[in-house]
């Protein structure tokens, strides 16, 4: 299964300052195999170590950094000659064993020859100031469930993944009608690579959906595994409200659906878990257009969506005939799950921080604003071919200075105001103006 970041991955191996790599990403995402798959197409040998059920190696970490030791447990550990530059050194669940973490940081200055990357579930949980996390002497990325690019690679369709690249508009037009079907596939299988790995077995949807359910019970479990009593009660009630908080037109998380006299302390910590842990995209509201972006957003006002579409559609017990196929009682529902996606390729395939704007007496609403180089865009979201865009013309109108954008099933199209991007080729910033 190809995944786009293997590029990025080459590029830290040649590079002239390489530092120890730090994969980030929720569990289940593919980090692990990621790895390995770069170790096995890039270098000698690959040289693995879990240290999540590992006291052997843990041990080795927490005696010290003399780095020729910590290379010959290594070594008697995978039974794997490691060589400099010849070696990919793979430090999985290092959260587990923050001594292993730290240490990255002397085979940086002590041993830079050495190929080391490290992954990690819980990093965004388990690091904290004081930690030991070596800030400066490691490069870090971050994987994503698969893009709708990717999915598109995967199912055997790469020429339109480079279709969608080249942005020639009026091919991409022209080519709606493969488009779409496999976007309202992407909705319902979603970027989870087992998921999508399953599927591609059979072409039973259902064959996705089983595996989708089994990855939110593991993050149930690992909710209830992290957190105290009191604090994974929560956390699962703020998790398992998900889906409702996105079906309602207003989108904003309020704390009161989840239980009358609910309150936002009771919650805090337990959302603050859901989106350190990277299975939810807290997105914040601002109060205004400005570069940058992110001193204009509160921190108590907020939408949270899930790490994946196809997760989404699976808590909402979406079926696939109503996915796929469509239906009239789906409509409502059906702008939940088309952000949803949008919020996610912003993450994944744009490297974007999405934000949201709302009027504070009205109901005028912007979907999502994002910064790129030098701008800001304003982001209107349609699940069909609806080009009503209201709220985004007057935001338009009063901040002249930003870009607006509709994404839409409709083609691309250019009007004096605002630019149409299809649903399935926005991840080309280009053709967003």
């Amino acid at each position: 299964m190809e995944r786009f970041l293997m590029d990025e991955f080459v590029a830290w191996k040649d590079g002239p300052r390489r530092k120890p790599l730090i994969l980030n990403g929720a569990r289940q995402v593919g980090k692990t195999w990621l790895l390995k798959e770069f170790g096995r197409t890039q270098f000698e040998n690959v040289a693995y170590v879990n240290l999540d059920d590992n006291p052997r190696m843990r041990e080795q970490f927490e005696l010290g950094y003399d780095i020729p030791r910590i290379v010959s447990a290594i070594q008697f550990e995978t039974g794997e000659v490691v060589s400099e530059g010849g070696t990919l050194i793979v430090l999985d669940e290092i959260q587990a064993c923050p001594k292993a973490l730290t240490s990255l940081k002397y085979f940086c200055e002590d041993a830079p020859g050495y190929a080391v990357a490290a992954a990690g579930s819980l990093l965004g949980i388990t690091v904290h100031e004081g930690s030991g996390y070596p800030v400066g002497k490691v490069n870090t990325f971050d994987l994503h469930p698969l893009s709708f690019r990717e999915f598109l690679a995967a199912t055997g369709n790469r020429p339109l993944c480079d279709l969608i690249d080249t942005g020639d508009t009026s091919l991409i037009n022209g080519f709606s009608s493969k488009f779409v079907p496999l976007l309202r596939q992407y909705y319902y299988v979603g970027g989870m690579p087992e998921a999508v790995s399953v599927f591609l077995e059979r072409g039973l949807l259902e064959d996705a959906r089983e595996v989708q359910l089994e990855i939110l019970r593991g993050y149930e479990r690992d909710i209830s595994k992290h957190l105290s009593r009191a604090e994974t009660e929560y956390a699962l009630a703020a998790w398992r409200s998900i889906p409702s908080h996105l079906g309602r037109e207003n989108k904003k998380f309020v704390f009161s659906h989840i239980a009358q006299g609910a309150r936002a302390r009771n919650y805090q910590t337990g959302i603050t878990w859901l989106t350190q842990a990277g299975i939810t995209t807290l997105v914040r509201r601002i109060s205004k257009p400005g570069i940058p972006l992110a001193p204009y957003a509160y921190d108590a006002a907020f939408k949270l969506f899930l790490v994946d579409v196809g997760l989404l559609g699976a808590m909402a017990q979406l079926d696939k005939e109503t996915v796929v196929g469509g239906s009239e009682i789906f409509e409502e529902f059906k702008g939940s799950l088309t952000e949803q996606y949008v919020c996610q390729q912003l993450v994944s395939d744009c490297g974007l921080t999405p934000y949201y704007w709302s009027a504070e007496n009205s109901s005028g609403e912007i979907d999502f604003l994002v910064q790129g180089a030098n701008s800001v865009y304003a982001i209107e979201v349609k699940a069909e071919e609806n080009l009503r865009a209201k709220s985004l013309r007057a935001f338009k109108e009063s901040h002249p200075e930003i870009k607006s954008v509709r994404f839409s099933l409709s083609g691309y199209r250019e009007q004096d105001w605002m630019r149409n991007v299809p649903l399935y080729a926005m991840s080309n910033m280009g053709l967003w103006g």
